[in-house]
């Protein structure tokens, strides 16, 4: 099978495209033909070497699967061949997904709704699977709360949106100018200009002075000194941003507030629970830009260039091996 090796840590130069062997399903695994992936921060962090206590190189690494099931090990029940599944494969626990080919336990792999693409698909598992354990998880976000969501436009936040949308809440988001029709599509009540504006100055006239039940970082910087600011008494506040500089967080014990960190864990729940938000029509992934596997380093130098320009996830398209120019399985 093809399969895009990391041969080094460093940029998108790392990468380096390859003839592999074709995983074999185990008892309790599934495997699967990757028809899409698609790539998120986490990814460029894993190839320039954020983890690499964590990572053994050469690795073929990539977080998102969606594709068909080609054969299953024993006593596996729930699939058969010829399934179309989505999952996130398990994190810093064997290869990932940059592959044609992927092997993952049943227990993390779930039908992919009917009504997405496969590149669509691709698009939501890590961070829709991320959103659901953020805001339902973590904060338990409720009906007639109200949340504010930093980069509302990103791979994240859009899906973030539209999953607190479902729920019942009021969505405020901190965007450029530029994608504020973009995300009141998703589904945003209130969009601040973050490069004209204080959000917290927004926020507290934009509430009545009140704050919001509820902030979720995915940008980092000083989002959790700041965030506190921004919020309602009780409020919580929760991040996905492995931050390594100090915070002062002396505003948030004056709101009562509480802090909760994700770093998403895998199972087919979560993905259930997406998959009925997608079949109601309250949840769909927008992929802004698609890209082989072999120009994969491409969509990676994309994807760390700040403000690239594109909305929502970069999706990669796996084709078989016949596809490759000048190449054969």
């Amino acid at each position: 099978m093809k399969a895009m090796t990391l041969k080094s840590f460093g940029g998108p130069e790392a990468f380096e495209l390859q003839d592999m062997p074709k995983p074999v399903a185990q008892a309790g695994q599934v495997l699967v033909r990757v028809h899409a992936t698609s790539i998120n921060p986490l990814d460029y962090q894993v190839r320039r070497g954020d983890y690499l206590d964590l990572v053994s190189l050469p690795a073929i690494t990539g977080h998102d699967v969606s594709g068909v099931v080609e054969a299953v090990g024993a006593g596996v029940t729930t699939f058969s061949p010829g399934d179309e599944v989505w999952y996130t494969p398990q994190i810093f626990d064997g290869p990932g997904s940059y592959a044609e080919y992927h092997v993952a336990n049943e227990s993390i792999i779930a039908r992919k709704p009917a009504n997405l693409s496969h590149l669509e698909a691709a698009s939501l598992s890590l961070v829709g699977g991320t959103v659901w354990e953020a805001l339902v998880g973590r904060v338990a976000l409720r009906v007639g709360e109200s949340i504010l969501i930093h980069g509302g436009a990103g791979g994240v936040g859009h899906v973030a949106i539209q999953v607190a949308k479902a729920i019942g809440a009021k969505v405020f988001t901190t965007i450029r100018e530029d994608n504020f029709d973009f995300a009141r599509s998703m589904g945003a009540d209130v969009v601040i200009d973050y490069r004209k504006q204080d959000y917290v100055d927004a926020i507290m006239r934009e509430t009545g002075g009140r704050g919001v039940d509820v902030v979720f970082d995915t940008i980092g910087g000083d989002a959790l000194s700041r965030s506190p600011h921004a919020l309602a008494q009780l409020g919580r506040v929760v991040s996905i941003v492995d931050i390594a500089q100090p915070q002062n967080l002396i505003e948030a014990w004056g709101k009562n507030a509480s802090f909760h960190f994700v770093f998403t864990r895998q199972n087919r729940g979560k993905l259930d629970e997406l998959s009925a938000l997608v079949e109601r029509g309250q949840l769909r992934p927008h992929v802004g830009a698609v890209f082989s596997l072999a120009d994969l380093p491409l969509a990676h130098a994309l994807l760390e260039k700040p403000n690239n320009g594109v909305r929502g996830k970069i999706a990669i398209t796996i084709e078989p091996s016949a596809h490759f120019e000048n190449e054969t399985s």
